[in-house]
Parts: structure tokens; sequence; C-alpha cells
């Protein structure tokens, strides 16, 4: 899988999961019928916003992206949809051609963020597991810390 593809993937899935959450609160806020979409589709999107902000960063160093579009990439999971769009532009400006840098007979990695994103692309196995417990891992301190505000 390229990095173009991966970052494709859970851009998109990170855009689904935002709709979803809408409707949750939408049915949850505005037609005050049910909660449930928010509870469930809440932990869904947070998870995927996690995943998607952890792809975001090993593409960022794969990619060697300037501060700037990195941050960009980042942070456009927080407005809904806009890792579409932040994807899209990408794209069209190049920013996610080519294959894993550090892949099998790949540049060698000189930073410590470059080892590790090495260590993951040559070992793809390893990466899904490291991703499962770093979303997971993530996730449980997102529940402890709880949301930014309560609400009702």
């Amino acid at each position: 899988m390229t990095p173009s593809l991966l970052f494709r993937r859970v851009a998109i899935a990170e855009a689904i999961t935002w709709a979803l959450l809408l409707v949750g609160m939408f049915l949850k806020y505005v037609t005050e019928t049910t909660d449930l979409g928010v509870r469930v589709f809440g932990m869904v999107h947070g998870v995927v916003f996690i995943a998607y902000g952890l792809v975001a960063l090993v593409t960022w160093v794969n990619q060697r992206w300037p501060l700037g579009v990195g941050l960009l990439a980042v942070l456009s999971a927080v407005p809904p949809f806009a890792t579409i769009v932040f994807d899209r532009r990408a794209e069209a400006s190049g920013l996610l051609e080519g294959p894993w840098r550090f892949g099998d007979g790949g540049e060698s990695p000189t930073s410590l963020p470059e080892k590790v994103v090495a260590r993951l692309t040559r070992q793809p196995a390893l990466a899904a597991v490291v991703g499962v417990i770093a979303v997971a891992s993530l996730t449980g301190v997102a529940l402890v810390v709880g949301p930014p505000a309560s609400g009702s």
C-alpha cells in the first residue's frame, strides 16, 4: 500500500465518521429523539480521528512535508470533511507521490522520526500491530481525560 492510498483511505474514513457523528448530533440536539448516534458514532469518530492523526504524522515524515503542510494535514481532521479537501489538494500538488522512502532498498533514515517510519514501513505486520496499539492507547487516554467541555 502506498502512502497516498493509505492516507486517502483513512482521510475518507475520517470524513465518513464525521458525517455519522453529525447525524447523531442532529438526532440528539435538533430532533431530541435519541443520543445513541452521538454515543456510538462519537466513539467511532474518535478512534478514526486518532488513526488519521497517526497516519498523517507518518505520511508527513515519509513525504518530507514542510512544517506548515504537516500541521495542516493533522489539523484538517478538526473541521468536518477537511481531510478530503486536504487529500485532494495534496494529491494535485504532488505531495502524496511516490513509495515509502525507507522500504526495502530505500533510503537510510537519519532522524528519530525517520527511523520509526523506516522500521514500520519495512515491517508492515509490525506497523499494523503498533498502529492498533497506538490508536487503542490514545483512545483510552482520551476516554480518561474526557470531552473538552461538559454538555448535556
